[in-house]
């Protein structure tokens, strides 16, 4: 099963930078989308309605909202522990 994580970001939301960290933390690759860029805006508004940063995407699940309330459903979603799953949430 695929795991490939995708996230959407803008560079001045500190939930994205949590949600990086956290990632960069736990060891989990992923792949950075620039929410700034219209077309990446558009694309991803009509895959999901979402019109906030950050979206991640794990596979075909999307979880959108602050770090603190995707990070437990985004280790759910790849299966990590709950120790792993509450890595970096100091920020």
């Amino acid at each position: 099963m695929d795991k490939t994580v995708v996230i959407y970001t803008t560079p001045t939301c500190p939930d994205c930078h949590a949600l990086k960290r956290w990632l960069e933390v736990s060891g989990i690759p992923y792949d950075e989308r620039d929410l700034t860029d219209v077309t990446i805006m558009e694309e991803v508004r009509a895959r999901t309605g979402v019109r906030v940063a950050p979206i991640t995407f794990v596979a075909d699940e999307f979880f959108y909202g602050t770090f603190t309330s995707q990070r437990p459903k985004i280790a759910a979603a790849l299966g990590l522990s709950a120790d792993n799953a509450e890595k970096g949430q100091d920020g």
